[in-house]
């Protein structure tokens, strides 16, 4: 694959990562109010329940599935088929396993489990038994999860795009006709297992197709493959549990510290910055299979282009909606929470993660991407848990100090401050071979500047008494597309060269012509 090739299947990738999450947005709030409407409360509780801890599934991953990615766009541009084959049968046969010691424990302990939870004896049953099927359904796709992630390590993002947005749409109506027929909660589960299993088998099929030469099967485990690759998946491991830390623990110390009730204060406004970071993240999770590829080939030169260019591009998709959702942050939180004057609390919290995440995603998001597949995952586990400790630590000492929600957001804001711009900013900057003012220039200066006339824009829209007062749905909406096409055409005139738009144009025409097979 050259790297033309390569840039195509960025573009490509990126632009059906942006499809999927408006698709799943949509759908996941449309099923959400369905479900709400059509569930008893208790029901509808254990149902987010389930899903919740099902989040936390990621933890038995170890590292292996982004072991996987890399190592399948590692060994797929060297045609190490043979290495290829022991290195995912190794991987496969390993979440078997898990997957039968998942089934296993939830067998045997679903009991204790059930009784761990406040619920009423009427329920008690139904409930372990819609447990087994969700976590024992949950232990057979585990392994089979290996595929879409042997997709994306041949930057063919966009066909498992595609592949599991078939399956969120096929989740969406088998839900609306089982609940339209009240055929209750087991069937919603055993809907939702299908459409996440369907989508895996229909990967492995493409994957095979793509690579005829690999072959999973038990005589190419290895213990030494297992070895070599726990090398790799234990700094991805550690680095995707301090990931989790870093943005879960602020409702458990809101929750020691304050008091439950102070969880709803702060989750209303983390929304917001949870949405601004599903959007903003797209372009940068498409660029870790490609950066495996071009350190495999020795692409030294086509790397740093892709760090600094990455990086540039992020931040122009980034910057406009940072802009709008600070500006618009109350009607946002009005839109999401049903309040039409949020308490300040919620709306300094929602500000103060809002630019936590943007500077997350104009330090770190690129950079993490790239450099885990590159050779600097230790240093990437330390720095992660560095940031870790220090959002932590900050957390727990100005929440006890001053007794306010909001410094478990500002004590967020700081170590994502001082880990990004003094330790990874330098350090991309490094291995662009610029120095950080240089870089800054670079990416950031061009960016901000043309996001003016769209600043200008929303602080007209803001701050002009008729147009204030329309705090409607659709005011609000029409004042952020109109602020949105003002950025978009300001980004395309003074962000992009004359090169950049010439090329973009082409590229936008050549973007779905057929990749050679590898």
């Amino acid at each position: 694959m050259n790297n033309e090739e390569v840039t195509k299947n960025i573009w490509r990738n990126s632009i059906s990562n942006y499809v999927c999450i408006a698709l799943r947005m949509g759908l996941g709030l449309l099923m959400f109010r369905m479900l709400y409407q059509a569930m008893p409360k208790e029901d509808f509780g254990y149902w987010s329940l389930l899903w919740s801890l099902f989040g936390y599934g990621i933890l038995l991953d170890f590292g292996f599935g982004f072991a996987a990615m890399k190592r399948v766009a590692e060994l797929s541009a060297e045609k190490s088929w043979d290495e290829l084959s022991k290195v995912l049968s190794t991987i496969f046969y390993l979440y078997l396993v898990l997957g039968a010691v998942i089934c296993g424990l939830i067998v045997l302990g679903s009991d204790l489990l059930i009784g761990l939870f406040q619920i009423t004896p009427s329920n008690a049953v139904r409930f372990r038994e819609i447990m087994i099927i969700f976590f024992c359904g949950m232990g057979i796709i585990f392994p089979f999860g290996i595929f879409p992630e042997m997709l994306i390590g041949l930057q063919r993002i966009a066909l498992a795009n595609v592949i599991f947005s078939v399956g969120i749409l096929g989740n969406f109506i088998g839900l609306y006709i089982a609940i339209q027929n009240d055929w209750g909660m087991k069937s919603y589960v055993i809907i939702g297992l299908l459409a996440g299993f369907i989508p895996c088998l229909v990967s492995a099929i493409f994957a095979f197709r793509a690579m005829p030469q690999v072959k999973i099967r038990p005589k190419y485990f290895s213990w030494q493959m297992v070895r070599g690759t726990v090398r790799f998946s234990i700094f991805v491991y550690i680095a995707t549990v301090s990931g989790i830390l870093l943005t879960k623990t602020d409702q458990l110390v809101l929750s020691t510290a304050l008091a439950v009730s102070a969880v709803a204060i702060y989750q209303a406004g983390a929304k917001v910055a949870e949405m601004f970071g599903s959007i903003a993240q797209q372009l940068p999770e498409t660029f870790s299979p490609a950066a495996a590829h071009l350190n495999a080939k020795g692409d030294k030169a086509f790397l740093q282009k892709l760090l600094v260019n990455g990086t540039r591009f992020t931040v122009m998709i980034a910057t406009p909606f940072y802009f709008i959702c600070a500006f618009y942050m109350e009607p946002i939180l009005w839109i999401v929470t049903g309040d039409k004057i949020p308490p300040r609390e919620t709306f300094w919290i929602g500000q103060v993660l809002l630019l936590w995440s943007y500077m997350s995603v104009i330090t770190q998001s690129v950079p993490k991407k790239i450099f885990m597949v590159c050779g600097h995952e230790k240093r990437l586990m330390w720095l992660s848990l560095g940031e870790t400790i220090l959002n932590l630590g900050l957390s727990v000492g100005l929440i006890l100090y001053f007794k306010n929600v909001v410094c478990v957001a500002v004590g967020s804001l700081i170590a994502t401050t001082v880990f990004g711009w003094f330790f990874l900013w330098p350090w991309a900057a490094r291995e662009g071979n610029l120095s950080g003012v240089a870089l800054a220039r670079v990416v950031l200066v061009p960016v901000w500047l043309a996001c003016l006339p769209l600043v200008a824009v929303i602080l007209i829209g803001r701050f002009t008494p008729l147009l204030a007062e329309q705090n409607n749905f659709f005011s609000v909406f029409a004042q952020c597309a109109l602020a949105g096409l003002v950025g978009a055409i300001g980004l395309w005139k003074w962000a992009l060269n004359r090169q950049e738009r010439i090329a973009v144009i082409a590229r936008l025409g050549k973007m779905f012509a057929r990749t050679p097979a590898i």
